[in-house]
């Protein structure tokens, strides 16, 4: 049986920018790996991606989290889409050859997710088998909108939006009928309470971790329903 795995690394991100930081976190019995992206206005170490990966990790998951270049470059603004999606592309490319042997799954928390999907629908993500979003950006706060969800029916695999009840950025009276014109290939679970980061009011009566585990839980749910043949080596 192969030993735990815990690794930093680098990786070019694309033709027009560095390399950028990714953590790789594989667990002895992992069944499945989520290549995710950090949203906005946090990198890849912020304690949301922190933890989301150490729950997964515990649950069976691997996960390869990565920079975006103007975090790595201590930039506050993101980079143009084109380098983002390239970063994606880069991304999944990197985690392949780390883990050959499992089916993959990719998205991210927020813009990370976004920019996943974005890549997803305007070529084939090789290999993935499944999106999976972390608080999907539906539109900017106070805004309401559906435009950012155009491009999903050019996605052509099976999509989870995790999204919380308290969401400023994805009106689930919008985003419910956007996940139901995909049909089968689109899965809603909702985080009561939970706002774009998933934090619970404490009136809920829920404690951060209960959330976690809730999301940590559905995802290993959704995946075992996937078809995702492993790659093999």
């Amino acid at each position: 049986m192969k030993a735990n795995v815990e690794r930093d690394l680098s990786f070019g991100a694309s033709e027009s920018s560095g390399d950028v930081s990714a953590r790789y976190m594989r667990p002895q019995n992992a069944k499945m790996l989520y290549v995710l992206a950090h949203g906005a206005g946090a990198g890849m170490r912020h304690a949301f991606m922190e933890t989301v990966s150490r729950r997964l990790f515990d649950r069976g998951v691997a996960t390869f989290r990565y920079q975006f270049p103007y975090v790595e470059a201590g930039r506050r603004r993101p980079d143009p889409p084109g380098i983002l999606t390239a970063t994606v592309r880069s991304a999944l490319s990197t985690a392949a050859a780390l883990a050959p042997d499992l089916p993959v799954i990719a998205g991210g928390k927020s813009m990370g997710g976004r920019m996943t999907s974005q890549a997803a629908s305007k070529h084939m993500l090789p290999g993935v088998c499944g999106l999976v979003f972390l608080g999907f950006p539906l539109h900017p706060p106070g805004k309401p909108d559906v435009k950012r969800a155009d491009h999903l029916r050019d996605v052509d695999v099976p999509m989870l939006f995790l999204q919380g009840t308290r969401d400023s950025l994805a009106d689930l009276g919008l985003l419910a009928p956007v996940c139901e014109s995909l049909a089968h290939s689109a899965t809603l679970h909702i985080v009561d309470g939970g706002d774009h980061s998933f934090n619970v009011l404490k009136r809920s009566g829920r404690a951060p971790d209960e959330v976690m585990d809730e999301i940590a839980a559905a995802i290993v749910e959704w995946t075992a329903n996937l078809t995702c043949a492993s790659r093999g080596n």
